[in-house]
């Protein structure tokens, strides 16, 4: 391995429909900083098969040996919520640099604990919230800096899925439990917030609805019926620091559709993000939005034969690489979820709450 790359072991690679598979391997592969140095699965067959595939050196069958390899300094963390705090503290503890997906634990104080750990260690960390590394996100963020739409009035935010609802697939069974951190609030919404927050800055104050409406889920394979403690509609309304009004709405479960977006309205015109962070916008009255163009950037990774997922994932990697600020790190996921936490607060007691401090 050259001695300018990053070599990166990645726990949960198994080929199939994983989230490893659609974006971490592939990523990796296409930047020239990196390489998958090791990969472990469950299995010791399907840990070869994935090595064989991408031209990996070292498969185990187990986490320890990956983390303990010295051709690994970057240890990726991409199974299931519930196992991702035993990894990370591993990780830390072996002096790892790690990248956990995103919840890192799968509650406020077990991601707080995690986050002491990792500066107490004196190791970076990247935790998985690739949106908003998105380059429309990144343009938005600068336009908005440079008052393209004049001052920010309001942000909206849609997310309708079809995901977590009555019906589930087994490999989702998980969701349902709200202990285990992975649910419409802790990542859905998450997922949503995190790159509107990156753009037009923090919030100062809101008023939160938490609900959930399913109290049980039919697990498609099996048809086996559980119960579900994890909420499915959220409703945030706010203001951000700036002063501009915050509406979001993340709704799990949709029978059709799906609904995603986001929106921005200033005093002189409007952008629009859409599912995939395409951007359009106008200023002026009356205008239809139209596609804006994204400046090229050279130092950041150009999409090639990358998927969606995969190619915002690069974004994190690269950025790691070059000490990025924008790269979320795990104290920006303990401030996320206290948020989400405090957003749960709100519903729970129906009181607004100031974030300002």
């Amino acid at each position: 391995m050259s001695q300018s790359q990053i070599g990166v072991g990645i726990i949960g690679a198994s080929l199939g429909q994983g989230w490893a598979t659609r974006s971490h391997l592939p990523a990796v592969s296409a930047l020239p900083g990196f390489r998958i140095a090791a990969v472990s699965t469950t299995r010791q067959a399907s840990a070869d098969e994935t090595a064989r595939r991408y031209g990996v050196p070292h498969a185990f069958d187990r986490p320890e040996p990956l983390i303990e390899h010295p051709d690994v300094q970057l240890v990726v963390v991409s199974v299931k919520s519930m196992d991702h705090a035993s990894l990370v503290r591993t990780a830390l503890a072996a002096g790892k640099q790690v990248f956990c997906e995103w919840p890192a634990g799968t509650n406020l104080a077990q991601t707080t604990e995690l986050a002491s750990l990792a500066r107490a260690a004196g190791v970076r960390t990247i935790v998985g919230l690739q949106g908003r590394l998105a380059p429309g996100v990144r343009h938005v963020k600068r336009l908005l800096a440079e008052g393209y739409i004049g001052t920010l009035r309001s942000v909206n935010i849609t997310g309708a899925l079809p995901l977590l609802g009555a019906r589930r697939s087994a490999a989702w069974a998980s969701t349902a439990d709200i202990a285990n951190g992975a649910n419409t609030l802790h990542t859905v919404t998450a997922h949503f917030l995190d790159p509107v927050l990156f753009a037009a800055g923090e919030l100062a104050s809101f008023s939160a609805l938490v609900v959930r409406q399913f109290s049980e889920t039919t697990l498609e394979e099996t048809g086996e019926v559980i119960p579900v403690t994890a909420p499915d509609q959220v409703i945030v309304a706010g203001t951000l620091r700036s002063g501009a009004v915050l509406s979001l709405r993340i709704e799990a479960g949709k029978r059709n559709g799906p609904a995603l977006g986001y929106t921005f309205t200033g005093t002189e015109g409007d952008l629009a993000l859409g599912h995939d962070f395409s951007l359009s916008g106008a200023r002026g009255d009356h205008q239809p939005l139209v596609p804006i163009e994204l400046p090229p950037d050279p130092s950041w990774p150009v999409r090639g034969d990358l998927s969606d997922e995969a190619f915002l994932t690069a974004h994190l990697y690269a950025g790691f690489a070059v000490h990025s600020p924008f790269v979320p790190t795990f104290d920006d996921g303990v401030r996320l979820r206290s948020l989400l936490e405090a957003f749960a607060e709100s519903s729970a007691t129906g009181r607004r709450v100031d974030w300002s401090t």
